[in-house]
């Protein structure tokens, strides 16, 4: 079974920096696409950034320069660099990733979610 468990979340005030992870356990053939998405309270959940296998990147316009998308394919992990944080980036930021499963089967994946809250 495939699970994505995202870590590093937690408080920071505003201006200050955090670093997520999502790591992919279990069974599967190889990791295309990663991604992560936030959700804040009573909101839409948004794309944050995406990251293709070959490292390619792509970001919201709102964190472009200040995030940072990554990957350690050896790992099966993703990460977020967050820089000069908001209290508007307060928000579940959730993994998700398109993962082959089998040669001829490839299915997106979540994790649950880490939170992170900006004080002003």
């Amino acid at each position: 079974q495939v699970q994505l468990v995202e870590s590093g979340g937690g408080l920071v005030q505003a201006g200050g920096s955090l670093r997520l992870s999502c790591a992919a356990s279990g069974r599967f053939v190889s990791i295309n696409a990663m991604r992560w998405y936030r959700q804040a309270p009573g909101k839409q959940r948004e794309l944050v950034a995406s990251i293709s296998s070959g490292g390619s990147t792509n970001y919201a316009d709102s964190m472009k320069g200040r995030f940072t998308i990554s990957r350690d394919n050896a790992k099966n992990t993703v990460y977020l660099q967050m820089n000069s944080l908001k209290p508007e980036d307060t928000s579940v930021y959730f993994c998700n990733a398109d993962i082959r499963t089998t040669d001829y089967y490839t299915r997106g994946y979540w994790g649950k979610g880490t939170l992170v809250t900006v004080s002003s």
